[in-house]
């Protein structure tokens, strides 16, 4: 059903100034067109004529009722108007009332049973000075005049609804496009937060467990291990800085902000060294010939790659050796490979539930690259190989 044809059971007062100024039309329209029926001789036959006027009083007072009834209202009138030539003023209002508030077919149904009333008043009461055709014609043009009026009225509300509504989601899809980006970079920040403090601590206790488990060690290894800790928290600490200046930056704009100074191909020996130091065996072969060639956004995925990689494997695989190599070309892309053996022993501390590979996933894929993981298969008996972790990025030739 129309919105519109909900019955109204309260008037505003827009709606009750409305109500007048149509009551008062009518009245004005019916005093206009019928006043010289008083003193002349009125539309034969004359002894309607008192029946007439009280056809007319009556449907100017029933315009109360139009916003409850108007189609019934108008339909009533209209039947009215074949014998009574005083219900016109009425008869208009209400036709231009259901073409403003019902649907166009509605209307014009009700103006196409006025216009058979138009010619059965012209046949029954016809105007001795005027000819029946001007009279129809007339009464035709005054009744399109009030309906296309109301039609007018009818479709300029629902292009204003229309507007309002579009202008209404256009402001909710503003606040669901900011409230993404915001997601996003919130999401872009997690990753950094996890890469960066998750290899950081991870080397962090490898380190403390050694001087924990060997409280006897040589005073040169405590000397050393203590240094990568104390070095290893005060570059935790300037990564957890410069993630939290990024978020304390303003967060409108249409793209996710990048942390500065990120670490690419080019700090891939150091990320290497940093293992070393803390007893992995890295084997690492590079097939790549120039790395500065590899663009930033690719060197910076792959480099995280590695990093995530290396840390579950300190993880989950502690003093497994770990084999990482680089190949790709431009036009081919980037694959990075990180492949460890089996763990001499299972980690008693290897929390965690694989929250690391599902963003290092994400990662790749909107770099536009692919990510694969899982066990690795011996080739004899098929026994358990280790764990790979590989991942291929676009490189632009």
């Amino acid at each position: 059903m129309d919105p519109s044809a909900a019955p109204r059971h309260r008037r505003s007062r827009r709606d009750w100034l409305v109500d007048s100024a149509m009551f008062v039309l009518a009245v004005a329209f019916t005093f206009l067109t019928s006043a010289d029926r008083l003193d002349t001789a009125p539309l034969p036959p004359a002894w309607l004529f008192p029946f007439d006027q009280f056809a007319g009083a009556l449907g100017c007072a029933a315009l109360w009722l139009r916003r409850r009834w108007p189609v019934g209202l108008a339909v009533t009138l209209v039947a009215l108007s074949a014998v009574f030539e005083m219900v016109a003023g009425p008869m208009l209002a209400t036709l231009f009332s259901v073409a403003v508030h019902r649907r166009p077919r509605i209307s014009g149904t009700v103006f196409g049973l006025s216009v058979p009333a138009a010619v059965v008043f012209t046949w029954l009461r016809p105007e001795p000075a005027t000819s029946p055709l001007a009279m129809f014609t007339l009464g035709l043009a005054l009744q399109g005049a009030a309906t296309g009026w109301g039609l007018f009225v009818h479709h300029r509300r629902r292009l204003v609804l229309a507007q309002r509504d579009r202008a209404a989601r256009m402001e909710t899809e503003a606040r669901l496009r900011a409230a993404q980006v915001q997601h996003q970079v919130r999401e872009a920040i997690a990753r950094e937060i996890h890469d960066v403090l998750g290899h950081r601590l991870s080397l962090l206790s490898v380190h403390a467990g050694a001087l924990e488990f060997n409280p006897g060690a040589d005073p040169t290894d405590v000397a050393r291990a203590a240094r990568v800790i104390r070095e290893s928290a005060h570059q935790a600490l300037q990564d957890l800085r410069e993630v939290i200046g990024v978020l304390r930056a303003p967060t409108g704009e249409p793209s996710v902000p990048e942390r500065p100074g990120l670490p690419t191909l080019a700090d891939l020996e150091q990320l290497v060294a940093e293992s070393g130091r803390a007893g992995m065996r890295v084997d690492l072969c590079d097939d790549l010939g120039a790395r500065e060639t590899v663009p930033d956004r690719t060197g910076h995925t792959a480099y995280r790659v590695v990093q995530e990689a290396l840390t579950n494997a300190r993880k989950h695989a502690p003093g497994a050796g770990v084999r990482l190599r680089l190949a790709g070309a431009p036009g081919d892309g980037l694959t990075v490979e990180v492949v460890n053996d089996v763990p001499a022993a299972v980690a008693s501390d290897a929390a965690g539930g694989g929250h690391g590979l599902a963003g290092l996933a994400e990662r790749v894929t909107l770099a536009g690259g692919r990510l694969e993981h899982g066990p690795v298969r011996r080739d004899g008996d098929g026994g358990p190989g280790g764990w790979r972790v590989r991942a291929w990025l676009p490189w632009p030739a």
